[in-house]
């Protein structure tokens, strides 16, 4: 399927001054259709990194919302991240976009802080379909909402959005121990979730891998990536699309 891609629009300024932008990935499809929005991990401002999914995401249907944020600010993101929430929710419909259909997902610290937003009961804002959580962690406190997804497992939940993850068997950064545990503990309280576990790397899941020259991920043509980033694409579509 062929896409559009919009480059670096504006979607906030931070406290310091400091102009966020984001990429939009639109497919060629009469709308309005499903929506994804996609943090990347803990470097500041690389949302090119995520370039690989998010036409992969296009390419299954998605209009695809992929925002820089700083993980490095004194807050640690969180109004970057949820400034790009309220753009993706306010600005979806200009697109052909349908945010009743909709996922919020992220790879490595991202991942964290897309399913805090499904899990935490001090987060009273809206809530997406689902969240897709890709290599993450969830013993720490998730960048969006500054609790521990863990932790507001413990917690009484007015909202159980779906939360599915993916995990490659083979990833050495964040072991896919933490989302087989956060899988366990969803479902041991009746949550609806689901993991995908390809056979890759931390950088495959989203169909990258890490360049020592350039001290960060570009994109990869290795099978195992090339297939693992076609499978956490098609988790984005179908998350979307039935939530559950």
């Amino acid at each position: 399927m062929s896409i559009t891609v919009t480059r670096d629009l504006l979607y906030t300024t931070s406290a310091d001054g400091r102009r966020r932008h984001l990429d939009v990935y639109r497919p060629h499809l009469a709308g309005p259709v499903s929506v994804a929005l996609l943090w990347h991990g803990s470097g500041a401002d690389e949302k090119d990194m995520l370039a690989p999914l998010a036409e992969e995401a296009a390419g299954n249907g998605l209009l695809v919302f992929v925002p820089d944020w700083d993980p490095t600010a004194a807050d640690r993101g969180r109004a970057d991240l949820l400034a790009s929430l309220d753009y993706m929710r306010s600005r979806a419909a200009r697109f052909d976009g349908a945010t009743d259909r909709s996922v919020v997902a992220g790879w490595s610290a991202g991942a964290g802080a897309a399913v805090g937003l499904a899990l935490s009961s001090r987060y009273d804002g809206w809530r997406p379909s689902a969240v897709v959580g890709v290599a993450g962690r969830y013993d720490v406190p998730a960048r969006s909402t500054g609790t521990v997804p863990m932790d507001d497992l413990l917690e009484p939940s007015a909202s159980p959005t779906p939360v599915h993850l993916v995990h490659g068997t083979g990833d050495t950064a964040v072991p896919a121990l933490h989302s087989r545990e956060l899988l366990e503990a969803l479902r041991d309280r009746g949550r609806p979730a689901s993991l995908t576990e390809p056979d890759t790397d931390h950088a495959g899941a989203v169909m990258t891998e890490f360049d020592p020259g350039l001290g960060r991920c570009r994109r990869s043509r290795c099978a195992h990536a090339v297939r693992a980033g076609q499978q956490t694409a098609r988790v984005l579509a179908q998350a979307a699309v039935s939530g559950a």
